[in-house]
């Protein structure tokens, strides 16, 4: 699968915010953001005309691509998946992307950000129910156990993102205990759980048109 190689921080240039791509960086007065809030690029700092709705509806997309860090056939795909489910078809397709193992990860506090989230199930350090999972887009279902594998027990970067998360917060719709680096998916996360900044349904109005 193709991958994006540049800088991620001009990705939340782009988008206008911050997508929390660079873990502790976004935290700190180093985030770009911070210090340049205008789109890359030698014309980021002019005058930008007025957004149609198809541009609201296309930036929405590529922002959520961008914090799950999907490329456009795996996305279009969660869609098609979400549309067929009974329920509201942009919460559906939330509930999708946080379901995956690499998100869940993150959401555990056991990775800084999703791109470290995605490495560390990629090398053998992550189990579903005492199972080895390495494929970061593993569905994670309600009432099922995520853990840290004992041979990344003592991984400092694992430890200094446990001891951040400890500090930032946690979700609630997950039970999770930093002591032993597990969690158990209690349940699905209400829409109002998630991040309020974006705005799924100029995402379905896209995809269904």
């Amino acid at each position: 699968m193709a991958r994006y190689l540049e800088a991620k921080c001009r990705l939340c240039r782009r988008e206008g915010e911050k997508l929390f791509l660079k873990g502790s960086k976004c935290y700190s007065d180093k985030c770009a953001i911070e210090r340049r809030p205008f789109p890359p690029g030698m014309h980021g700092q002019r005058r930008r005309s007025k957004v149609s709705n198809f541009g609201m509806q296309l930036r929405e997309k590529q922002k959520v691509k961008r914090i799950y860090g999907l490329q456009e056939k795996q996305f279009f795909r969660y869609y098609q998946i979400a549309d067929t489910m009974q329920g509201v078809t942009g919460v559906n397709l939330l509930m999708l992307l946080e379901s995956r193992l690499d998100n869940m990860v993150y959401r555990m506090g056991l990775a800084t950000s999703r791109i470290e989230a995605r490495q560390i199930v990629r090398h053998n350090h992550i189990t579903v129910d005492g199972q080895l999972v390495n494929i970061p887009s593993y569905r994670v279902k309600v009432g099922q156990r995520v853990a840290l594998a004992e041979c990344a027990n003592e991984h400092l970067r694992i430890a200094a993102a446990v001891e951040a998360a400890g500090q930032r917060g946690l979700p609630e719709w997950l039970d999770i205990d930093l002591t032993t680096k597990q969690g158990l998916f209690r349940e699905m996360p209400a829409r109002d759980q998630l991040d309020p900044n974006i705005r799924e349904q100029l995402i379905v109005e896209l995809y269904s048109k």
